[in-house]
């Protein structure tokens, strides 16, 4: 009965020290068979390391193709302690290469982890500099790949791309607003040490990096070369506090073209205050926008019905008084009796007061309002402003008059841009835009952008007759300058005097123009505005047109916009050139030619009677006494 009873207590125990038994073997089975990959990866990285390679940025391009923000390839330098068998040769030697104290080096070298980067000593090193490290075959020294970014154009449309710091993290600008797209992923040296950072002798894995997505603007880069040229004449010949130009697609609200002065070269950033670095004046600046504004009232007025620009007079005696506030024509004894019209044309502001007494206060102010004025446009870049409109309850009889030609309101040049735009284009308002499209390394687009309507503002009808206005500025009122012989310019000047502390300055003003090519069917508007320049007359019409006017040639060329000869024909002032239209002298005799041609210098290229060619060709506009090439057979 007692051995019974002690068998059956050692099958029990022997039962229970089976089941562990099982339940192990049960264990190392599954460790084995089912869960073996993901115990050998955790092993793994347990003894492997990582030498990060950076993945390059997207780039940026302009319209065409034209990369704006690209990539160099440059080298760090990157220590693992624990492998340098010398680490005093080793500090030495680098800090004699770099150019660094050795106690700098050593903090580096005799660091306690298993990765140092030196930073920022090691940090985007040169080829010269790269190539002396690499030649000392130091062990634990190692050079990794990293990507610094590049701007070709240096300067151009700099406070649009912004710039990027040193571990190329974008920091203003579309660099900054679109650094999600455009940062690309890090890739690996893969290698193995133990837990001393010793190298183990197994093979290095490499994980390619991955490129960040390519932003394509909006932007033409020969519009962009223009306005920054022009800009920098602006700089050498009126020194002014600042210049800015902006020129957008009317039909879209594309941007073509944004620049500003004073600018920087985003390649060396930190030679730069933040003032320079952070102000993109075209969609940042707030001033009153003076003359050009009048475009707005007139268009209001216009809409409204409560004038006739053709048919409707102003007499014009130099001076307006409103409750007591007397303003001034900027002509002594004024204009006399004139069309609204002409009273665009000749910028008269107490023509512009009797406009807006017609409209009323609550009539031009739902305009302004209307055409975006006290808003945000929602342009895709950080950094806009609102610009100050008069709340309706505190515009008296005086605010409502000098709100008509330009003075009180204060507004943004891309406002400004987008309501003329709106007004040329058919009477809509667009939001405007400068990135058209981001896609991936394979090029293929992943976000594109197209154009957007906020509302419709004035009829087409309205449209139609502003563009006819904006035409006579150019060809027989203050805008003459910006002229182009063969194509049909709009435009309007701007003289804003600058305020400070509540008070007018005295000889302090913003200088603008703004231009619409061609009038008839505008595919750019240009802005160009100059802040107090110095040695010049204080109007507009002699400082900021010829600027325009050669701006205007550039986007001419740019857009391809074709030559025509139904242009407004232009009054001629005593400074003009007289030009005439070349005859056609093909066939006729030598004597015949001579005759036709008697406003030019003749040329007279080879022998015989009669003309079988000429330059330049019949019906071209040249200036009197200019020469005319004429081949005879």
């Amino acid at each position: 009965m007692f051995t019974k009873e002690i068998n059956k207590r050692i099958k029990i125990i022997f039962l229970f020290s089976l089941i562990p038994l099982l339940l192990i073997i049960i264990k190392v089975f599954y460790i084995q068979v089912f869960d073996y990959k993901n115990l050998k990866e955790f092993a793994s990285d347990l003894w492997s390391r990582n030498l990060n390679i950076e993945g390059d940025r997207g780039k940026i391009l302009d319209r065409n193709g034209v990369v704006l923000a690209d990539n160099l390839t440059t080298t760090s330098l990157v220590l693992i302690p624990n492998q340098i068998k010398d680490k005093d040769k080793t500090t030495k030697e680098l800090s004699k290469i770099l150019n660094v104290s050795y106690d700098e080096m050593k903090s580096h070298v005799y660091k306690k982890t298993s990765i140092e980067r030196v930073h920022p000593e090691g940090r985007r090193l040169s080829y010269e500099i790269a190539e002396k490290i690499s030649n000392l075959k130091l062990p634990g020294v190692y050079l990794v790949k990293e990507s610094k970014r590049y701007y070709p154009y240096k300067d151009l449309l700099s406070h649009t791309l912004g710039y990027v710091g040193i571990d190329n993290q974008g920091l203003s600008g579309l660099e900054l607003q679109y650094d999600n797209y455009l940062k690309g992923s890090n890739g690996a040296i893969k290698y193995f040490s133990d837990a001393h950072g010793n190298n183990l002798n197994k093979t290095e894995k490499y994980v390619s990096p991955t490129p960040g997505m390519n932003i394509t603007l909006t932007i033409d880069i020969n519009i962009q070369k223009s306005l920054e040229r022009e800009m920098n004449n602006i700089v050498d010949m009126f020194e002014p506090d600042m210049a800015l130009a902006i020129v957008v697609d009317p039909k879209s609200g594309e941007i073509l073209g944004m620049s500003s002065t004073p600018d920087f070269d985003p390649n060396n950033y930190k030679k730069y205050n933040n003032e320079t670095l952070n102000r993109n004046l075209p969609i940042w600046a707030s001033f009153e926008p003076g003359s050009t504004f009048k475009i707005v009232t007139m268009a209001s007025a216009v809409e409204e019905g409560v004038v006739d620009i053709f048919k409707d007079h102003f007499y014009d005696t130099g001076k307006v008084n409103v409750d007591g506030s007397i303003i001034k024509c900027w002509k002594a004894g004024g204009h006399g009796d004139q069309t609204y019209l002409e009273v665009l044309q000749n910028s008269c502001n107490p023509g512009f007061v009797s406009l807006g007494q017609k409209l009323g206060k609550e009539r031009l102010f739902s305009y302004i309002n209307k055409f975006g004025f006290g808003e945000k446009t929602g342009i895709d870049l950080n950094g806009e402003g609102t610009g100050i409109v008069f709340p309706l309850e505190r515009v008296g009889n005086v605010e409502l008059a000098t709100s008509a030609f330009g003075q009180g309101p204060s507004v943004t040049p891309i406002q400004q841009v987008m309501a003329v735009s709106s007004i040329v284009n058919g009477g809509y308002l667009y939001k405007p835009y400068i990135v058209k499209s981001i896609s991936d390394n394979t090029n293929t687009v992943i976000k594109e952008n197209n154009k957007k309507l906020r509302r419709k503002v004035i009829s087409s009808n309205t449209s139609s007759i502003m563009r006819i206005a904006l035409e006579h500025v150019v060809a027989k009122g203050g805008g003459k300058s910006a002229y182009i012989e063969g194509y049909r310019i709009g435009g309007k000047t701007g003289t804003a005097q600058k305020q400070e502390n509540g008070h007018y300055l005295v000889n302090n003003y913003i200088m603008s123009f703004m231009a619409v090519v061609p009038s008839n069917d505008p595919e750019a508007v240009l802005y160009i505005a100059i802040d107090n320049p110095k040695h010049t007359a204080m109007l507009s019409s002699y400082t900021t047109t010829p600027i325009a006017r050669r701006m205007l040639l550039d986007i001419i060329d740019s857009l391809h916009i074709e030559k025509k000869d139904n242009e407004l024909p232009k009054d001629l002032e005593w400074t003009d050139k007289i030009t005439y239209e070349v005859p056609n002298v093909i066939g006729l005799s030598l004597e015949e030619a001579k005759k036709a041609l008697f406003n030019f210098q003749i040329e007279v290229e080879g022998q015989g009677d009669t003309v079988f060619t000429q330059s330049p060709k019949a019906k071209e506009k040249i200036e009197d006494q200019s020469k005319v090439r004429i081949f005879l057979k």
